[in-house]
C-alpha cells in the first residue's frame, strides 16, 4: 500500500520536484552511510528504503524523459 501511494507522488511530482526530491535522498543516503561506517546508526533498514526510493526516483524521471521524447 505505502510503495502504490508513493509512485502516485512520484508521477505527480514535475522533473524539477524530482530533482530536488533526489538531491535530498542522496544526501541522507550519504548521511546513512556515514553513520554506519561511525557505528551510529540504529535503523540498517533506512538504508534500503532510501536506495530504492532514489531507483523510484530515477525510473519515474526516465519514463517522464522518453514520454516527452515520443510526443
Amino acid at each position: 500500500m505505502k510503495q502504490k501511494q508513493r509512485l502516485s507522488d512520484l508521477n505527480a511530482m514535475s522533473k524539477d520536484q524530482l530533482q530536488d526530491e533526489l538531491l535530498k535522498l542522496k544526501k541522507e543516503q550519504f548521511n546513512l552511510r556515514f553513520q554506519k561506517a561511525t557505528g551510529q546508526l540504529e535503523n540498517t533498514g533506512r538504508i534500503k528504503e532510501v536506495r530504492r526510493d532514489i531507483a523510484r526516483i530515477k525510473t519515474t524521471a526516465a519514463a517522464k524523459l522518453a514520454e516527452a521524447g515520443k510526443a
